[in-house]
């Protein structure tokens, strides 16, 4: 400080030295004091945004290394503490809430997904989303809530539980069906909320039941879920295959294991295991372990079962979007994976995976069948101009489906029909009539086309 003080502010040391001090200059704070406040709320914004999409901790901002490079960012910059930060997102979520409640109320009818979670401590949570069309004709979906869910897990709890969320947001009378799995309690919640019912295609029980049916993939399965349990848990296996891997020229990517509640990963652990047999097979003659490898036929039967299963991955991939239709896309994807599942089973060299695709083939009707008797999904079909009749199986279907959208036009029209006379009172009422004249005619349209 002295040196600074010498080779720069020689004046001001000498009067110091002199016991005369300069008074400290008061800066300009009427004109900078609003831009600072400025500053300092669009900040906080910016930080709240941060923590909520990333799902950031409240604690981040008592973080040294966070705090440090804030401050070189901006050193006018005060963090809020952990407390007011919590405030700041409480606002934030109370402000968004209220602005989707607005939008809902636009909505004439919306659905429900609800689905039951439990956390890496086992503690049971709900959750519910609600997914309407907003005015501009857009897919919307908004999440109502994620709740620990204290009681036993029976269909009358879960009934009391999603019966108050739907009051909280007011979408009580508006809710027109419940998607869920396929688990007996959430089917009966729905029916005792009087709500139609839609299992969930995506979360279907046909590929682990089949798999669960088939001894000798079933085998196979047990001795894919050891390796890859060794090589997940021992850092020496770990790092054996990663040097295998490097030494083959091939991506140090991790075996995946499989978990009991989603088919899907079963697909990828084999998947996984057989793109990186080699590798795995060199790892293995290496370490000193009892863990068995698999055989060529075994890895043999994995490739013909992962060509069975492939159209269910793709299926399920499909119906995972959220801003496109999916009601619509199950009667054809049921036909398709009828098809692609009749054609590859033709080309199994293996007594196994044959008889994997059969098993597969029975669950599909099973479980499926009955879709294009489905009214929601046989008229979601029938006005999807991808697919319109085409999309079916069963022309019956298809044409019972086309009468039963015709009559409903026609009785809309007739009980919107103004009588002689009759005076509009208000631009709602016409809005409402020319919002049906174009329903009518676009439906009329897509049956003629």
């Amino acid at each position: 400080m002295m040196r600074h003080l010498r080779s720069t502010h020689p004046a001001i040391l000498q009067c110091a030295e002199d016991g005369n001090i300069p008074p400290v200059p008061r800066p300009a704070t009427d004109t900078a004091g609003p831009s600072k406040q400025g500053r300092q709320r669009e900040l906080d914004e910016a930080l709240v945004d941060m923590v909520v999409k990333d799902l950031q901790p409240f604690t981040i901002v008592e973080d040294e290394g966070f705090m440090a490079f804030v401050n070189k960012l901006d050193p006018s910059y005060v963090l809020p503490s952990r407390k007011a930060l919590k405030t700041m997102v409480t606002e934030r979520y109370n402000i968004s809430k209220e602005k989707t409640m607005e939008d809902l109320k636009k909505a004439d009818f919306v659905s429900l997904t609800a689905d039951m979670w439990s956390s890496i401590n086992m503690d049971g949570y709900l959750g519910v989303t609600c997914h309407y069309t907003t005015p501009e004709a857009k897919l919307a979906t908004v999440v109502l809530g994620v709740r620990r869910f204290y009681q036993t897990h029976t269909a009358q709890h879960l009934m009391e539980a999603k019966a108050l969320l739907m009051a909280e947001w007011g979408i009580t009378t508006k809710v027109q069906c419940m998607v869920t799995d396929n688990a007996s309690n959430m089917i009966l919640s729905a029916q005792l909320l009087n709500l139609r019912h839609v299992p969930c295609f995506a979360h279907n029980l046909i590929v682990k039941k089949a798999l669960d049916q088939t001894p000798l993939i079933n085998e196979i399965r047990q001795k894919a879920r050891k390796i890859v349990g060794l090589f997940r848990s021992s850092c020496k296996a770990k790092d054996k295959l990663v040097e295998m891997q490097s030494l083959m020229g091939r991506p140090a990517l991790k075996l995946m294991q499989e978990v009991d509640t989603r088919w899907n990963s079963t697909y990828d652990m084999l998947q996984r295991l057989y793109e990186q047999r080699e590798p795995v097979g060199a790892a293995l003659s290496n370490l000193n372990s009892d863990t068995a490898p698999l055989t060529s036929f075994e890895y043999n039967i994995i490739q013909e079962s992962l060509s069975l299963l492939q159209p269910f991955k793709l299926a399920t991939t499909e119906l995972s979007e959220e801003l496109r239709v999916s009601a619509s896309k199950l009667i054809p994807l049921y036909r398709m994976l009828q098809h692609k599942l009749s054609q590859k089973k033709g080309q199994s060299a293996q007594e196994s995976t044959a008889q994997l695709g059969t098993h597969l083939q029975e669950g599909l009707h099973s479980r499926c069948g009955g879709y294009e008797s489905f009214r929601a999904l046989a008229l979601a079909t029938l006005l999807d101009p991808r697919f319109k009749n085409v999309g079916f199986g069963n022309p019956a279907k298809a044409q019972e489906a086309e009468k039963q959208i015709t009559l409903e036009c026609a009785s809309l029209m007739r009980s919107n029909t103004p009588t002689p006379g009759k005076q509009f009172h208000s631009s709602s009422d016409i809005m409402e009539l020319c919002h049906l004249n174009n329903y009518v005619t676009y439906t009329s349209y897509m049956l003629s086309v």
